[in-house]
């Protein structure tokens, strides 16, 4: 896929269009493989690509990539981290998962645990939740004024143009899944007792604000999708399809921006190891 035909991706969130996710697909089928067998070997071949591109993005040392993650409960967050990025090297990849906020990170602005976390030459960072949820959380949550975090979609926007500006290359996701699909899952939870310490009784509260919550991110995903940092909505009932979509988006992200193995300044047929 080109990088103009790319940046059209279906999936993709143009700045300032329209959003209504109640009406927006939480699966697709027609833009993947129809078989279980033809997606597995798919995605096996993406896997294998980001191994290589990560491995050339880590030796180079030059570009960073930041890859941030959103979604309701039981959205698939910690499952398409586990899949996807399951074969690059721990050495260049981290996780940073933002939850409540710390008195020390409280007594600083917002952002401050966020730009701590961002990666250096050559790392990927995965940030599992994010600065956004000093948007969408305290404002459906009221527990800021309006005025507070309308005002941090400029902050937001502002950060990451800088960061981008310095040499990271962001993706974000919504991961898109029905209210349906999420009270299956939280079920699942309930039913195997191996998944108990996975229910929060919490998220049932968040739960009965699906539709605040859904507004919220209409207004927050085409005023914060910008051509340094866009926004993908992952339609996400389906696992596998799910890890597939993200997959293809970071290949094509990858391989866009032209990485190569560093030169070396000795020839490799001139050594001779001993025994």
């Amino acid at each position: 896929m080109s990088a103009a035909s790319f940046s059209e991706h279906p999936f993709r969130i143009r700045p300032d269009e329209t959003v209504h996710l109640e009406s927006r697909p939480t699966q697709v089928d027609h833009l993947f493989p129809a078989s279980k067998e033809e997606g597995d070997a798919l995605f096996k071949r993406l896997s294998k690509r980001i191994d290589e591109l990560q491995g050339q993005l880590y030796a180079e040392g030059k570009h960073r990539l930041l890859v941030i993650f959103q979604a309701m409960d039981t959205g698939g967050k910690d499952g398409v981290i586990r899949s996807v990025f399951d074969k690059m090297d721990p050495q260049g990849l981290r996780v940073a998962a933002f939850k409540r906020p710390s008195p020390e990170e409280l007594a600083r602005d917002y952002l401050w645990r966020v730009h701590r976390q961002v990666p250096a030459n050559g790392e990927t960072v995965i940030f599992n939740r994010s600065h956004y949820e000093d948007i969408i959380a305290v404002g459906v949550r009221n527990i800021f004024p309006m005025e507070v975090w309308q005002r941090r979609y400029r902050h937001i926007v502002e950060f990451e143009q800088m960061l981008a500006d310095e040499g990271t290359t962001i993706l974000k996701f919504f991961l898109h899944i029905s209210r349906a699909e999420q009270k299956e899952r939280l079920q699942a939870r309930l039913d195997d007792p191996a998944k108990h310490w996975k229910f929060n009784p919490g998220d049932l509260e968040d739960r009965a604000l699906w539709p605040t919550f859904m507004e919220a991110y209409d207004e927050l995903l085409p005023r914060t999708s910008t051509e340094a940092a866009p926004w993908y909505v992952i339609p996400a009932d389906s696992k596998r399809r799910r890890d597939l979509a993200v997959a293809q988006i970071l290949v094509g992200t990858l391989e866009g921006l032209g990485m190569k193995y560093p030169p070396i300044g000795f020839d490799p047929a001139a050594i001779v190891i001993p025994d």
